[in-house]
């Protein structure tokens, strides 16, 4: 789909912004054919080399953003291209992104609509950067719930193992999601850090004073971001090493009851297998008392390694 700004047809020499979301080759072909310069392919914007991504060619800056987008409950790679020149600026996107569709609203407002090519494409930059900042403000907010279930809950000493070693694995997977959707992050927050950079040396002449401050401000905002996602990208890893060792403990837990289990059957056996081998010396067979006298002894030979168990703290 290809829509224009301001609105009107794609021949206009007004238009400042063509926006070519998931193109027909033949929309392709028409901005091509008027801008005089090519659009990127998806196969090229999803390229990961500096020099393939950042591109200056007779006054026309080319760069490339390697975006998220959310699909189906999930994030999905949506590469963004511009081309950048000081009479419009065409972009390519290959995802739904609401920074685009914000700025395309500007259009329709006379007090907010960009004047020149640059103004669009730092309006967007701006828009990127506030949902990368919304995305990770909300991933720190689900790690502090997810920290506060795994360590600040009580102590169940070993009750009910099974089911909160299902528990702490579920919570494992939400923590593995969460790294991957950082990760995912991070590599767009420093392509676009890069692209800004870039423009910022490229456009020292283009704009006035407001917009290399606006651009000097979005690096700050970049650099801020990385730092905080690699905080969150420290407490991901913290959490998954924490739950890791939870489980850990967990299944020692079950290990030690099945050994004290195993350990307390061993006495009982031996007694009653001595009392079983029937032979006629064994006056235990004549007394009166000796069944009763049998069961006691197997009950105590099961109770007194009980009881040293718990003196020593083992359960």
């Amino acid at each position: 789909m290809l829509s224009v700004y301001p609105q009107g047809k794609v021949s206009e020499a007004k238009a400042i912004w063509f926006d070519l979301r998931d193109p027909e080759p033949a929309e392709t072909a028409e901005v091509e054919k008027l801008a005089g310069v090519a659009v990127p392919s998806r196969a090229s914007l999803s390229e990961i080399e500096s020099t393939s991504r950042l591109k200056a060619r007779d006054g026309v800056l080319s760069m490339s953003v390697p975006m998220v987008t959310h699909v189906d409950g999930g994030l999905q790679m949506a590469p963004v291209g511009f081309v950048l020149s000081r009479e419009r600026l065409i972009t390519v996107r290959f995802g739904a992104l609401p920074a685009f569709d914000l700025v395309a609203g500007r259009f329709a407002e006379p007090g907010q609509r960009p004047a020149t090519s640059l103004e669009v494409f730092v309006e967007l930059c701006e828009g990127m950067v506030d949902r990368l900042a919304d995305a990770l403000e909300q991933t720190a907010g689900e790690l502090r719930t997810l920290s506060a279930t795994a360590f600040h809950v009580p102590d169940t000493r070993g009750q009910r193992a099974i089911r909160s070693n299902k528990v702490i694995r579920a919570q494992l997977r939400q923590v593995g999601r969460m790294g991957d959707h950082l990760s995912e992050k991070r590599d767009a927050l420093l392509a676009l850090g890069r692209a800004i950079d870039f423009a910022c040396g490229m456009t020292e002449d283009w704009g006035d004073d407001q917009l290399k401050s606006r651009m000097n401000g979005l690096k700050l905002d970049v650099t801020s971001l990385n730092d905080y996602e690699v905080h969150l990208s420290d407490k991901v890893q913290f959490l998954l090493d924490a739950m890791v060792g939870l489980i850990g403990i967990a299944q020692n837990d079950i290990f030690k009851i099945l050994t004290i289990v195993s350990i307390v059957g061993i006495p009982p056996t031996l007694i009653a297998g001595i009392y079983g081998m029937n032979f006629k010396g064994m006056p235990e067979y004549d007394w009166t008392f000796g069944y009763p006298y049998g069961l006691a002894m197997i009950a105590l030979s099961a109770i007194l390694p009980l009881v040293w168990f718990k003196w020593r703290g083992w359960f």
